[in-house]
């Protein structure tokens, strides 16, 4: 496996479609998902490939000064477990270093709301994610907002 990181908005865009299209279970919603599709081409990207196939990517959007943020990100199923998120959140907290953020963030489902959002929790908490704040009307009632926050250095 390898981690590059794409520049061609149009790559990228196609990289977070082959992904994010699999993974209907986190990203059901077909108006949100094209929202992160098209959002992705304006972003910092960092793909894993298997040979020439896309498997995962994590997309990263600055939010201030000392703080990007985690915007989204996917494996194909039958790569989760495998090291392939961990390796993406791992470059990307370069990146982050490298240009001078301080701290990375990422939005996700409370804990307890969603056994696949549970699982997805856990990863972030694995790799240092902290829990910062719950934004329960942020996106709607029934997806309360977790937000995690773990520095970069």
């Amino acid at each position: 496996m390898r981690i590059v990181q794409l520049q061609d908005p149009s790559a990228i865009r196609a990289v977070t479609r082959t992904v994010l299209e699999t993974l209907t279970e986190w990203f059901e919603d077909e108006t949100t998902r094209e929202q992160y599709i098209g959002q992705s081409g304006e972003q910092v990207v960092f793909a894993a490939f298997q040979k020439e196939r896309p498997i995962g990517f994590v997309c990263l959007r600055p939010t201030g000064k000392d703080t990007v943020e985690l915007a989204v990100m996917g494996v194909l199923r039958v790569y989760h477990g495998q090291g392939v998120g961990s390796r993406l959140v791992e470059r990307a907290r370069a990146w982050a270093k490298e240009n001078g953020y301080s701290f990375m963030q990422v939005k996700t489902v409370r804990m307890g709301v969603y056994e696949s959002y549970d699982r997805t929790n856990r990863f972030y908490q694995k790799l240092g994610f902290k829990e910062f704040e719950v934004m329960p009307a942020l996106w709607d009632e029934w997806n309360p907002c977790q937000i995690y926050v773990m520095s970069v250095d």
